[in-house]
Order: structure tokens, then sequence, then C-alpha cells
């Protein structure tokens, strides 16, 4: 034993110094103090203060001031890396929940669940939460609900902190999974990408453009156009009407110093257009209100310049934000005073062979805040009092305004409309009559969250409708928008698709600033292909000339579109769902089949696997043809890699990364 005084003294020293040293080092960190939506994966996002419908956090007849409120599901995660103590919260169903839902709050902590409140009801006594963080490298936060689809149903973190280790702050989740480019690169020789049915009404303005890849200068050239139709043999962009009914059968060419392509384009000259799903750009992900005439025509370049043209992306569509006041010829909404000129900006878009879209609602008042398709005043005046108090004004009003403004965009040239509101059937079979009566061909994209129960008129009155909510870019809301809707594919065809929303792909702004996607490498994958196999609109949101050769490349896999585009037009469905793996099989017109071999990975079914956890494993599968009704040998390809992989008979055998896709072509031996 040591008996020198000195060390004794110097002990009970650092004994009493390092509890006050380890309080110092403790932080508060209240969640609204964070950018909190930047961490939030559920649909809709997470808001700070208030609760999800904007008013006071209220819990058991208590306001808080501090505090975020969810909506329906919720998965919020952090990376904490050992520096944060605790986790404390009160929570419950807001005062203002009537729906009649249950509910269930999760604390997990590196796979270890730290609290669960039980199945709660609305209306139940708020509970309190304190978990010990020590440790604790990832954590997460999560709401479920027995129905996730449910409006109204609002939940909150009320006086939600952490406690931290010094000035450590909560990080995101790593997004650093490798992106490893599949697709080899487009061939000098000529090769066509353009859809092969095309439909259009008789005597209304045609615009077709021959989508092809190769070396440039390249010439275009077309045998068999039905009389009133032109081709630029520069451009390939095919212009003109046709007045006669009919099924129009004409030969593509395009050719270059290396060759020459050929391809067989039906023109459908009859009541029905967008006979394959739209493919192109929406700009709200990427510039949200901040959208004007020089983003859209730089956007129209960009997409030029990327190459997206030439592998068939046609639409440039402009959304919220763009509206002004009524007035003009037809006493329409005119653009507000970032488009200086939208007959020009069209026209400059179409000169480039690709088409525009325009947004609008039945409301008063846009999501944003603009004018909508109604008024309470016979004028249908968009006054400051209106614009001041836009939430108020979501309601369709008493003097309505579908016709003038479907005659005004057809004026114009617009060969898109996104309508978008609470939907209800009169308000969308309005506007569909007067789009069909404006003299052009608009496609018609219903949004957002269609109700399943009035299927049939959707797919009577429109192009596309929303199956869902708002997408955001995290592999919860890709998974809940997309992989959760076979139920709507007897629905989908040409002429109307089942549309999961949006693409999260590039740099999107859902829930927060620009960003990246915060899905990975394997998922952005995963979301193509399934995108493609459900025959869903393909609509870009990022900004396009920041396109990083990882998500072109994801872009601008030809056989990837084809099957997209497949003339057939019938949605993939749902036909395996076992053991973490999804199949999603879709028929093509050729006799061939795509499928989607996708490794879920249980998502969902427990409180953990809503979270990634950074120890995720690729699963080995066998796909078995028979049980799925492919009965003998089949020769198959892979898609994303462009190889064939050879012929089988029974099974075939391979690795599905965690939350990946394998895509293959099936052709029958």
């Amino acid at each position: 034993m040591n008996n020198n005084p000195k060390w004794l003294l110097s002990f009970l020293l650092f004994l009493c110094i390092i509890p006050q040293t380890y309080s110092r080092q403790l932080t508060n960190l209240w969640l609204d103090e964070m950018d909190i939506k930047s961490f939030s994966e559920g649909i809709p996002s997470i808001v700070k203060n208030t609760n999800a419908g904007g008013d006071s956090i209220r819990l058991g007849g208590a306001t808080y001031k501090r505090g975020v409120g969810v909506q329906s599901l919720s998965v919020v995660s952090f990376l904490l890396d050992g520096n944060a103590k605790e986790f404390s919260a009160i929570i419950g169903a807001d005062d203002k929940t009537t729906t009649l839902v249950n509910f269930n709050f999760f604390v997990i902590g590196d796979k270890k669940i730290l609290f669960e409140s039980g199945i709660i009801k609305a209306g139940s006594t708020p509970k309190k939460v304190k978990v010990d963080l020590t440790n604790v490298k990832r954590l997460g936060l999560l709401v479920q609900v027995n129905d996730h689809h449910i409006g109204k149903a609002w939940f909150n973190w009320a006086n939600a902190q952490f406690v931290m280790l010094g000035d450590q702050l909560p990080q995101h989740i790593p997004n650093n999974g490798e992106r490893y480019i599949l697709t080899p690169t487009s061939l000098k020789t000529p090769k066509i990408n353009s859809a092969k049915i095309f439909g259009v009404t008789p005597g209304n303005p045609f615009l077709y453009t021959i989508a092809a890849t190769g070396e440039r200068p390249m010439t275009f050239s077309a045998e068999n156009l039905p009389a009133g139709l032109l081709i630029d043999q520069k451009t390939g962009i095919i212009t003109g009407s046709v007045q006669q009914k009919g099924l129009y059968v004409a030969t593509l060419k395009a050719s270059n110093s290396l060759g020459e392509a050929k391809e067989t384009l039906r023109i459908k000259v009859g009541d029905t257009i967008a006979l394959t799903p739209p493919i192109g750009w929406n700009g709200w992900n990427s510039w949200a209100r901040e959208i004007d005439g020089e983003k859209v025509m730089a956007s129209a370049n960009a997409m030029v310049k990327m190459g997206l043209k030439d592998h068939g992306w046609t639409y440039i569509n402009i959304d919220d934000a763009w509206q002004g006041q009524r007035g003009g010829k037809y006493n329409a909404i005119l653009p507000n005073e970032k488009f200086p000129d939208f007959k020009k900006m069209i026209d400059y878009v179409h000169n480039l062979g690709l088409k525009l879209g325009v947004y609008s609602t039945p409301w008063i008042t846009s999501y944003a805040g603009y004018a909508g398709g109604s008024s309470i005043y016979k004028d249908g005046k968009f006054t400051d009092s209106i614009r001041n108090n836009k939430r108020s004004f979501r309601y369709i009003g008493q003097y309505r305004f579908e016709e003038n403004d479907a005659k005004q965009m057809a004026d114009w040239g617009v060969d898109y409309l996104k309508y978008d509101w609470r939907l209800e059937v009169p308000s969308a079979e309005r506007m569909s009559k007067a789009l069909k009566k404006s003299g052009r061909d608009i496609l018609y994209s219903l949004s957002n969250s269609a109700p399943f129960a009035n299927a049939k008129d959707w797919a009577r009155i429109s192009n596309t409708y929303r199956t869902g909510p708002d997408i955001r870019d995290s592999w919860t809301s890709l998974y809940l928008s997309a992989f959760t809707i076979d139920k709507w594919a007897p629905f989908g065809g040409p002429g109307h698709w089942n549309d999961p929303d949006m693409m999260i792909l590039g740099n999107v702004t859902t829930g927060s600033k620009l960003h990246p996607t915060k899905l990975t490498p394997d998922e952005q994958y995963s979301h193509v292909s399934l995108f493609s196999l459900l025959a869903a609109p393909l609509l870009i949101g990022c900004p396009i000339e920041q396109l990083d050769a990882f998500t072109l490349n994801l872009l601008t896999n030809d056989e990837v579109v084809a099957v997209n585009q497949d003339p057939l037009g019938k949605p993939g469905r749902l036909v395996y769902d076992q053991n973490g793996v999804q199949v999603w099989l879709k028929p093509l017109e050729d006799g061939s089949y795509a499928a989607g071999l996708f490794n879920i990975n249980g998502f969902a079914t427990t409180p953990q696997t809503y979270f990634r956890w950074g120890d995720e494993e690729k699963k080995s599968f066998d796909f078995d043809f028979a049980k799925l009704g492919l009965k003998g040998k089949w020769k198959l390809r892979d898609v994303w890699k462009q190889e064939n992989i050879g012929v089988f008979n029974e099974t075939f055998k391979t690795d599905i990364p965690h939350h990946g896709v394998v895509m293959l072509r099936l052709f029958p031996q």
C-alpha cells in the first residue's frame, strides 16, 4: 500500500473534480432546436412546437410550448455514436385527434426497444418517456398506427429533448453505400429509345420526338406517317395533326456515319392519349416556390444537354407557384411576375422536342397559397386577404373556372396538367371535360391521395392518379408509396396510370433544404426498378443540371425504361412475398416478362425493421419459376447490366443486396 500522503491528497481531489467535470459536460438539446425535418423518414414529415395540424401541442388538457408533432406513421432516426446520455419526452395523441386509431410509441437504441408505450388510443392519458442512452450509437423514434393512410391522426413528442455529452450533436444516419454503376455506356451507333406507341385525338396538335442515342450528327426520317404529319430531319421532331381516326404504323429511322437504327411506331388516332406512362421532370422537389421561367428553360436545356431527351425523357412540368391573377382573353389564371412571357417559354420547350406541364387546383388557393380554379368572387379575383389566409381558402368556391383555364392552357400549348387537392369525383370530372373540349391533348394528372374506393372513376376520368400521399426520400416512404399498391394494379393501363408520386433521386428538397436523397444506392436501384415494373409515371424531381454520374446512369438504362414504356401497358403484380423477399412480375408485349426480386428484409414487421442499423446483409434467394406459373425453360437477362445470364430450367439462384434488387427479363425457350 502506498502511504505517501501526496498520493492520497491527489486521489481525493480527483474524486471531487470528476463529478463536477462530468456534470459540466452535459448539455440539454431540445428536438425543436434541431433541423428535425431532415431526420424524419415518415410520411408526412415532422413539425416543431405545434401539432401536425399547425395548432398548439396539447396532451391531456395541458399545453406544451416545446416539442414536435407527427402525423400517421412517423420514423425519425439519429446517429448518436455514444455521445448522448438520455432522452425524455411526454407522449400521446394530440387532444385534437378525434380519429379512432390505435397507436404505439417506441424508442429504439441499437436494435433494442428502450421504451414502448403499448397500444393506446386517442384520448388516453399521456405517458412520460425517460431512457438511458449511454453508449447508444443509433437511435430510432417510431410511432406506429394501425392505418398509415389515416389523415387527422396527430401525435406529439412534447418537451422532447436529449441530454448530450459536451457539445456533440446528433447526426444523420450515414448514407455511404457504394454508388456502383451497372449500366454500360451507350454505343456510338444509333439506337432509337422513344415510346413505340403514341395516342392523339383527331385534329389536335401532334408532337412526338424520336429519342435516339449515338454519335452526332444524326439524321432522322419516318416512312408511312399519316397525312398531316411532318418530321424535321435534323431534330427528329414530328409535328402536325391527323384528322382521321385509326391505327397508323410508321417506320422511324435514325442514322449517323456509323450506321442506321429502325423502329416501328404505332400512332393511334382516337379517344385515348397517354398510351405509355409520362416520363420527365417536375420542378417542386427542385425549387418549390422558387421556380421561375428561367429555371424552367434551364431545366429543359439540361434535359437535352445531360442526354435524358435521347433516352425518351419528355416532360418539363412546372408545379405550384407559377399562378398570378385572373385575366386575359379567357379570364383564366395568368402567370405571376416570375414568368414574364409564358407562351414564349412554352414555345422554347417545344422547339427542343420536349413538352411542358403546369399545376392547378379546383380550390380557391393552392397548397402553396397561389390562385386556384375557383373563387368566392364572380370575376375570380385573388385578393390580399385570400393570399394572406391561404389555409382558410382550401375549398372549392362558389364560382368555378375550369373551362376558362383549360382554354388558356390549350392556347399557350400546355401538354400536361397536375390537378392537386383532396380528390373528389365531381371536380375531377369537370376539369376532365374542360380539357377534352380545349382543342389540345393535355395529359391529366390527379394529385393527391386518390381514395381507392373511387379507383374506377379515376381511371375513367384521368390519365394518371396519385395512389398515396406525398413521397419523401426515405425507404419508409418509398415502401409505403410503391411496395404496397398492388391492389391498384387492375385499374392501371394505357391511358390511365397508377401514380405513386415523383421519383426521389438526386438532390431533393423533400422535408428540408436541397440535399442528396437519403436512399442508399441499393434502395435507388429498387426505386427505379419498381416504378418501371409498376408502369408508373417517371417524373424525376431533382435539378437536372445537378445530376451526378450515378444518378444519370440510373435514369438512362434504356432496357429499364423500356419495361416502363412497354406498349402492353400492364402494371407489374406482387406474386411472391415470403422470408423478406418480394417478387414483382410484369408481362410484356413480346411475350417475355420483367421481374424484380427485392430484398425487403422484413421491413415494417417489427419496430426495429423501420431503421438502418449498419449491419444489414445481402440475402440469397432461389427464384422458383414454376411456383409463379412460369413453367419450362427461360432465358434470363440482367436488365441493369444489360447482360444475358443464361438459360435456366425451374430455378435461378442469386444474391440480393439489402433493400436492393435483381431485375431480370425472362424470355420463354
